[in-house]
């Protein structure tokens, strides 16, 4: 069955999608026109207000003293638990947590007590920024302190199992065949345990609100979210508006990695703070906030125990995690996710193990859960590697998986083979001496390393709206977000070539509720979801067209069957007869339709048979998609030089080649990938935030403390894409990239740091008391 989109076999090879488009949003963006969330300064009787917040990580408030900050100039009020307007809903109980789709089940500011250093205990009002901060330092706050659990290394903290991790959807306990007696009867075994450094997400710009209440129950907020739509649900549920009467707007984000995928706590508190003092209210979070205010990547540690035969085939796999999480939630990342699929493994365990300490919950940072639990088990296939002195990449084709271990299914389309094989020959992977410590520039070690990169496609929904104008522009719109990625780029793309006009002919709009509803930009969906979404509204407006142009008798198309029309390079023609046909424009004019209006909905499996009618896939296509996985895959190559005297480890060269279905811009995807990888490769060496294990507060919580790479830590990247179709996920064929770019990253650094030390580091990240203080490993 042919399940290409007609779309594309007709459109010529000049067309837009897949092209190096340059941003169009980026001249809005260089020359500051481009307006983020705490830019709305327009807005009448505009006010400032700022977060007073708890040093103590623990403890109750016995007081609160803000008569001297009352007493300054321009300061409008000051807000705490006492004088906070009340909400209608809070997700302080896990009914509500869930209505609301709160990240963390908790609000401050809702009581006296004290959960963790940072959290906000008053909100300081005044006319400037200034003002409200020099009046918030004034604020005094008495709290009777307790002594904090810190972490899960915490002798205080209580280990216990979860019925369920991750918001709920990952069970705490999996189990596939019979590991523990597979993993006892192997020839070969492994046990290895890794840690991983609590990482926060720092984009550059922070979280910040700026809320306006219209009138008394109609709300406008400008947000930095990855999400309008989540936001807008979270807030009309804890005002108890209805969804409509709260508008949320996101025209450009200064970037997420996930922090901004939640509704956080500052959000609604400025939405109430605007409603107490009746004036328009903006707030941005301090640098040193963003550690405190919008989650993080936990601590966690992982043991992972592998059985083999001694021929390298895997037999058993048992994964076990413990890491931190706040008083209220289970919240954890899913590491044993991609250890149950990666490689072809008759026998499977996982199970997590969490700790309440005096922490915000964590949430979803870059590939959450496929990054970490990629550090494990590729580490670990590494390892397996030099233990029978078999070539690494031979290791992972001896356990290549032809359909998804975790359950049975085949691919939707798995192209990881050709991803190693030309990315083997791009690093020169042939040339890899294969002993430990022994490649050498000048006094430097040099190694080599690799790794797997996979990341599932979720399935989800978004609608879209086009509509087309008699002289050949567009107008097309969806309420999605653009991270700063490429969205406003990749679907004026994909509309230019739907519609069959150029690029500059559209006008594309995103990131407001009042649009169509999308998806948030986050688990590599928006990309895939949004522009099925445009395509398919774009049919529908072809449909109509059609139907106009079937029932006009001034048309060459008059009484000719629907279904019996396509279009092609512009113009509707018969199938049987293309030289019998018209263009829109003419059609339209003739007609006096000023613009033609069609809608779409991106969901998965839909519009393949089809082909311009563009309804749901039949029942029987359904089935299949359902008997499918969907993921995306790829390969790092990486090269290091370490320094023996010093510790230093320097990436050198780096070589990633993914294969994520349809491609829609070469330049934005590219860029997607190097993103990522240099976010893996402060993973790998430079990132941790410090907390403190007896007050449970952070130490390093500023930019400049808090390391992360810059230019001249990161070398010339090669980035490429394995051409490839896809039938099964959407109508465009998009797997998304954004998540699969840090899969894999910090194994292949760890990797080429052991290829050239002989030391394997197991705890990021690889720092050069940790090159320095391991021994070396006898292979």
């Amino acid at each position: 069955m042919d399940t290409e989109p007609k779309f594309f076999e007709t459109n010529p090879q000049s067309g837009s999608v897949g092209q190096p488009l340059d941003r169009v949003d980026g001249r809005a963006k260089v020359t500051g026109q481009a307006r983020y969330s705490a830019e709305f300064n327009n807005l009448p009787g505009l006010v400032h207000a700022v977060l007073k917040t708890s040093d103590v990580a623990k403890g109750r408030i016995q007081s609160i003293d803000t008569s001297a900050a009352l007493k300054e100039p321009g300061v409008l009020a000051i807000l705490t638990h006492q004088n906070l307007p009340k909400l209608a809903k809070t997700p302080n109980d896990a009914q509500s947590k869930k209505a609301i789709g709160a990240p963390m089940g908790f609000l401050p500011l809702t009581s006296d007590q004290i959960h963790y250093a940072g959290q906000a205990v008053a909100v300081v009002v005044a006319d400037t920024l200034e003002r409200a901060q020099h009046a918030a330092a004034l604020v005094r706050v008495n709290i009777a302190a307790e002594k904090p659990a810190a972490s899960y290394e915490d002798p205080k903290a209580e280990l216990f199992d979860p019925q369920k991790v991750q918001d709920g959807k990952t069970p705490g306990h999996t189990v596939r065949g019979n590991p523990k007696a597979a993993f006892a009867a192997s020839p070969v075994q492994l046990t290895h345990t890794y840690v991983h450094a609590i990482n926060h997400h720092n984009p550059m710009e922070p979280g910040a609100t700026t809320a306006h209440w219209e009138a008394a129950d109609r709300l406008t907020v400008y947000e930095a979210t990855q999400g309008v739509t989540r936001t807008q649900k979270a807030l009309s549920t804890m005002l108890g508006l209805a969804a409509e009467q709260v508008r949320v707007v996101t025209k450009y984000i200064g970037g997420g990695f996930g922090c901004k995928g939640s509704s956080w706590p500052h959000t609604v508190l400025t939405v109430q703070t605007a409603k107490a003092v009746g004036r328009p209210v903006k707030l941005s979070l301090t640098r040193p906030q963003m550690f405190t205010s919008m989650g993080h990547r936990e601590d966690q540690t992982q043991t992972l125990k592998i059985g083999a035969t001694k021929d390298g085939k895997l037999t058993a796999l048992i994964h076990e995690k413990t890491s931190t999480t706040s008083p209220w939630d289970d919240y954890a990342e899913p590491n044993s996710r991609i250890i149950n699929l990666l490689y072809a493994c008759p026998t499977f365990e996982s199970s997590y193990q969490l700790a309440r300490a005096n922490v915000m919950t964590s949430t979803f940072m870059r590939a959450p859960g496929e990054a970490p639990g990629s550090f494990a088990i590729e580490c670990s296939m590494d390892d397996l590697a030099y233990q029978l002195g078999i070539d690494p990449l031979e290791i992972r084709l001896r356990n290549y998986a032809e359909k998804d271990p975790s359950n049975g299914k085949p691919w939707s389309s798995k192209s990881l083979k050709q991803c190693y094989a030309r990315g083997a020959e791009l690093f020169g992977w042939s040339k890899r001496n294969p002993k430990a410590g022994a490649t050498h520039d000048g006094r430097l070690l040099v190694g080599w390393g690799m790794a797997t990169a996979s990341y599932p496609v979720h399935n989800n929904q978004g609608t879209a709206r086009v509509r087309l104008y008699a002289d050949g522009h567009a107008l097309v719109q969806t309420g999605a977000t653009d991270l700063g990625t490429g969205t406003y780029t990749v679907m004026t793309q994909v509309a230019a070539d739907a519609l069959w006009i150029t690029p500059d002919k559209v006008r594309f709009e995103l990131g407001d509720t009042k649009l169509p509803t999308a998806p948030n930009s986050g688990g590599s969906v928006a990309a895939g979801t949004v522009s099925s979404s445009i395509y398919m509204a774009a049919q529908d407006v072809w449909q109509k067209l059609i139907k106009q142009a079937t029932q006009d008798k001034k048309s060459p198309l008059f009484r000719a069957k629907p279904a019996d029309v396509v279009v092609e390079k512009g113009r509707m023609v018969l199938k049987s007869d293309k030289t019998k046909g018209e263009d829109f424009a003419t059609l339209m004019k003739r007609n006096e339709m000023s613009d033609v209006e069609g809608s779409g909905n991106g969901k998965y499996g839909a519009g393949y048979e089809s082909g311009l009618a563009a309804g749901p896939a039949d029942s029987g296509h359904q089935d299949d998609m359902a008997g499918h996985s969907m993921h995306s895959f790829g390969a790092h190559f990486c090269e290091v030089k370490v320094d023996p005297d010093l510790g230093t480890v320097r990436v050198t060269r780096w070589v990633s080649v993914h294969a994520a279905g349809r491609i829609l811009n070469a330049k934005t995807a590219r860029s997607q990938i190097i993103g990522g990888s240099i976010f893996g490769i402060g993973c790998a060496l430079m990132e941790a935030t410090k907390r403190d294990q007896n007050f449970a507060r952070y130490t390093n919580a500023t930019l400049a403390d808090y390391h992360i790479p810059v230019s001249a830590d990161i070398p010339e990247m090669t980035v490429e894409f394995v051409n490839e179709h896809d039938p099964y996920i959407n109508a465009m064929g998009v797997k998304g990239i954004g998540e699969i770019s840090m899969v894999g990253v910090a194994a292949a650094v760890a990797n080429a740091v052991f290829h050239a030390t002989g030391k394997r580091i197991r705890s990021l990240p690889i720092t050069p008391d940790k090159v320095l203080e391991t021994k070396m490993v006898q292979v």
